[in-house]
């Protein structure tokens, strides 16, 4: 272990909070983590600003707020497709994967050839980012997407998916029902008929997760 790693991780210890510990083990993090709130991994990343090397190794010791902190550090350029690969699938954690996808999946060069492949993929974490992926091209580029057979595979599927899966597909369902007036009764109908995050609780002033609740309430505020 460098002295730089071994410095960083020090940091990192010494940010860990008890309730954020807590809050991550509820949401199904392991013990190999610090508890450090989010907004302070962002300091230490704007400090360190740019190490592919430190980044890699802060990765490789699967402590979950050393992973936060490399996914900022990561330029996603560098990493090559079997490199996002593997992180991808070793990301079992909601708050980590979400983080991976946004900020090293979504800028990498090959993530619609990723995409594709993970679509089709048995891994949950793997099938999350392709739908998340999916749920990006439905928002700002849909050209050459099959929306209905999308909407097919989310009938088919979505009911009995892990738990992971099924938050970015519900993603593809609003997106599809939101932005595509024309297969908007269905969306509707699926997300009615399959009543998943029905009664997702939700805090005062935020939309529900529920696909029928949120489409119309989307439509509603672009009208």
């Amino acid at each position: 272990m460098t002295t730089k790693l071994k410095e960083t991780l020090a940091q990192l210890e010494s940010l860990g909070n008890e309730k954020v510990r807590a809050m991550h083990k509820k949401n199904g993090a392991g013990d190999n983590q610090f508890g450090v709130r989010l907004g302070d991994i962002r300091k230490v990343a704007a400090e360190i600003k740019s190490d592919d090397e430190l980044a890699m190794a802060l990765w490789e010791t699967e402590n979950i707020d050393a992973r936060l902190l490399a996914i900022l550090l990561f330029k996603p350029k560098k990493l090559s497709r079997s490199e996002i690969d593997r992180m991808v699938r070793s990301a079992n954690f909601a708050q980590l994967a979400d983080w991976l996808n946004n900020y090293v999946v979504g800028k990498h060069p090959d993530k619609e050839a990723l995409r594709q492949m993970w679509m089709e993929d048995a891994d949950s974490w793997a099938a999350r980012a392709g739908w998340g992926l999916t749920n990006e091209r439905i928002a700002k580029d849909a050209d050459g997407l099959d929306l209905s057979a999308l909407l097919d595979r989310i009938e088919a599927e979505m009911a009995t998916a892990a738990p992971e899966v099924q938050w970015t597909m519900n993603f593809c369902l609003a997106g599809i029902g939101i932005n595509f007036p024309q297969h908007r009764a269905r969306a509707l109908e699926i997300g009615e008929r399959l009543g998943i995050y029905r009664d997702y609780p939700v805090p005062k002033g935020c939309t529900s997760p529920f696909a029928p609740i949120w489409i119309n309430e989307m439509v509603c505020r672009q009208s």
